[in-house]
């Protein structure tokens, strides 16, 4: 897993750790594919102030490259159903 600088700086910022982006991607709460690039959504009880954490991803030859994660401030990620 290589985060880009994009996603170093907001795991700063947040508080987010690389085990927190691997769950996220391993076990997420919903998933999307858009194109080449994975969204995953996973809500970690109450940390990040109850809003569920965002990973956006991408699966290249060296493994998964993080372009963003940061915590979801609005209410559309919820599944359907």
């Amino acid at each position: 897993m290589r985060p880009s600088r994009h996603a170093r700086n907001n795991m700063r910022l947040y508080g987010i750790s690389e085990e927190d982006i691997a769950e996220t991607i391993a076990d997420p709460d919903a998933q999307e594919v858009e194109g080449a690039k994975t969204v995953s959504l996973k809500k970690f009880g109450k940390r990040f102030q109850g809003y569920p954490l965002k990973v956006v991803h991408v699966t290249k030859a060296g493994g998964k490259f993080i372009i963003t994660a940061y915590p979801l401030k609005r209410k559309a990620w919820r599944q359907k159903g």
